[in-house]
């Protein structure tokens, strides 16, 4: 029963999102039974493009927890993320993944996503925004100073 009730918490976000201004996403993070970040879509409130509903509850979440580690928690979102989001959730380190609508419900409302999935797929030099090497060798050094930093903190 509880993630039937996450799932509305986050549907319940889409809904007053829409009402203020922004888009129509929600989402909630629950850990240990309760809800520790809920958020909506903050998009064109904000002037943010990165501002969706999921990435919002990552940042409140994370800060909350005072980690960048979010193993242990679950996401209900009120709707299938996009590879944005999904990319979020991913190295946030979510375990779970509850959505209300799918990709193809966002996009028979003008969020159509499809185009970067399929971007994601091809090859740098075959996508449609312009992705060129430029000074590889210089950039290469904070990956060595990586490397060879004894106190990192691996993520």
């Amino acid at each position: 029963m509880e993630k039937e009730t996450w799932m509305r918490r986050a549907i319940q976000l889409s809904e007053e999102s829409v009402r203020q201004g922004g888009g129509p996403f929600g989402a909630v993070i629950v850990k240990d039974g309760r809800i520790i970040a809920e958020a909506s879509n903050r998009v064109t409130i904000d002037n943010d493009p990165t501002a969706h509903a999921e990435v919002n509850a990552i940042r409140m979440a994370t800060r909350l927890l005072k980690t960048f580690d979010l193993t242990g928690c679950d996401i209900y979102t009120s709707c299938e993320p996009c590879p944005m989001c999904l990319g979020a959730i991913y190295w946030a380190r979510i375990d779970r993944i509850y959505y209300a609508n799918d990709r193809q419900d966002a996009a028979d409302i003008g969020f159509d996503d499809d185009f970067i999935y399929r971007e994601i797929d091809r090859l740098p030099a075959e996508r449609h925004k312009l992705m060129q090497p430029l000074l590889p060798e210089e950039g290469k050094k904070a990956f060595e100073m990586w490397r060879q930093k004894a106190d990192k903190a691996a993520y």
